[in-house]
């Protein structure tokens, strides 16, 4: 017989990684375009902020949060190793 896991830690960080695929694609596809961001300094505002892959996978935008400048950057073929950028 296998003791159970102590589940008397309380700290609030304890974070679970599974592997296990998500049960619905759609869902799964969803997660995945909101978790694929660019970070982007806005030098208008100088602030950062992320801005996101759009639905059909071929641009991340976004806009400055302070004067609502838009952003866009397209995805090429060769693609960026690089994941900040500035906006001017």
């Amino acid at each position: 017989m296998t003791p159970l896991p102590d589940n008397s830690d309380s700290r609030d960080y304890i974070l679970e990684l599974s592997s296990a695929p998500a049960s619905d694609p759609e869902k799964q596809n969803e997660e995945e375009r909101k978790s694929s961001y660019l970070s982007i300094f806005f030098r208008c505002c100088h602030v950062y902020a992320p801005i996101y892959r759009n639905r059909a996978g071929t641009a991340y935008s976004g806009h400055c949060p302070r004067c609502q400048r838009p952003a866009t950057v397209r995805i090429g073929p060769t693609g960026s190793s690089s994941r900040i950028f500035q906006a001017e």
